[in-house]
């Protein structure tokens, strides 16, 4: 009997939907605002200041965003979510038409963004395995992916054309995004049972970090993420490579930016026609394997050609490995405390990107670009060798379901 069309839930088709509107709208916000500041005040530091304080609110935020998803209605969460980026983006088509927009404005703007992406994130995780059935999640979740690479790889450049015509034109767009967004979520019906009401302790607030630790194979997933792709990032470091390395342009860097994003695109389309169900450990492992050698591979590379392709590679790795860790820790994690686990992955995500960056960046001042992303490819070989030997359970690791 061949497996369900994804087609035939509709509340996860309204909330793919809705997450591809939102992700799109945030991808063309995000090279607007860059932009839009780095027109005001021609400076790196602010540029890295728009990351920095989009990151601090969802750490700070961690354990309310958490509880707030295991706690309400998550599919209303995301919906409110989605109500105060259009707020925002409103302000920024106001403050852009008006030409009133400032440095100041920018970033206490950024703060307001951070701040919704850490209720955004957790309870938007934590809403899929409700949608279609248990068997059916690993399939979702890559067609989950798909959508979100396509908006990732789209986003900016048309967000990038729109400029054009003003930033005001680009928030406008992102306002209708959002809003549109948020009537598919809206629209959306799924069976929410609130949960037993119980007094706010520092208990159940920190109830995500006390699973986690508990749950070999869930620390050994969401920790996996976080020291592979800390140390095997080279996003931060494409411009050299462009310029120093392959001597390319401007073009040359928006394909290598792109690359693996094309890549995971390409690799979730195809788990979702074919999904991982056996060997799940070995083969996660063996994806991160390949993004490592993939990360050295394009290292040493000096040919523009074989560069792009070693990161295409390394995308597609990468999203096996994330489908994969992603399905685990939403099967192992019960419903009720979905929302605090994935607050606690959310952030372990965004540290790895932040701090990988920053870590690529420090490497490279020392030992140049080249030195810097091939000890992070040896790197992500020796955490991966390590994480099998801390988590056999999670290396031996058959199918996605703990369950026969």
């Amino acid at each position: 009997m061949p497996p369900p069309s994804l087609f035939s839930f509709r509340a996860f088709i309204l909330f793919w939907l809705a997450r591809l509107a939102g992700t799109a709208g945030n991808q063309m916000m995000m090279v607007a605002v860059a932009w839009q500041m780095y027109d005001l005040t021609s400076s790196a530091w602010d540029l890295g200041l728009v990351g920095l304080l989009q990151f601090l609110p969802a750490l700070i935020l961690t354990l309310a965003a958490g509880h707030a998803a295991d706690r309400y209605n998550r599919g209303r969460i995301v919906a409110a979510c989605m109500v105060a980026l259009t707020l925002v983006a409103i302000v920024l088509v106001a403050a852009s038409h008006g030409e009133w927009a400032s440095r100041e404005l920018l970033l206490a703007l950024s703060v307001a963004l951070g701040t919704i992406k850490a209720f955004q994130m957790p309870a938007s995780q934590s809403l899929a395995p409700l949608l279609v059935p248990a068997d059916v999640l690993p399939r979702a979740l890559a067609f989950s992916s798909a959508g979100m690479q396509a908006a990732i790889i789209l986003g900016p450049a048309l967000g990038g054309f729109i400029y054009v015509a003003g930033a005001h034109a680009v928030y406008a767009t992102c306002a209708a995004l959002f809003a549109l967004s948020c009537v598919l979520l809206l629209r959306m019906r799924y069976d929410h049972v609130p949960p037993p009401r119980e007094p706010v302790t520092l208990a159940t607030l920190l109830a995500g970090f006390s699973f986690i630790r508990q749950r070999k194979v869930v620390l050994g997933a969401i920790s996996l993420d976080l020291f592979a792709v800390l140390l095997g990032g080279a996003t931060a470091l494409l411009p050299m490579f462009a310029k120093d390395v392959l001597h390319v342009g401007p073009w040359g860097l928006g394909l290598l930016r792109g690359a693996p994003a094309v890549g995971a695109l390409a690799m979730s389309v195809a788990l979702t026609r074919w999904p991982v169900t056996r060997r799940v450990g070995r083969t996660m492992f063996t994806a991160v394997a390949v993004y490592g050698v993939a990360t050295m591979v394009f290292a040493v590379s000096t040919v523009f050609t074989l560069s792009l392709i070693a990161l295409l590679v390394s995308g597609a790795a990468d999203m096996v490995s994330v489908v994969i860790r992603q399905s685990l820790v939403q099967l192992e994690t019960p419903n009720e405390m979905r929302g605090r686990v994935s607050a606690v992955n959310s952030v372990f995500i965004g540290a790895s990107n932040q701090l990988g960056e920053f870590e690529s960046g420090a490497v490279a001042a020392w030992i140049g670009a080249v030195g810097s992303v091939l000890v992070g490819g040896v790197g992500t070989l020796v955490v991966a060798a390590l994480w099998i030997k801390l988590f056999p359970s999670l290396a031996r690791r058959e199918s996605l379901s703990s369950t026969p």
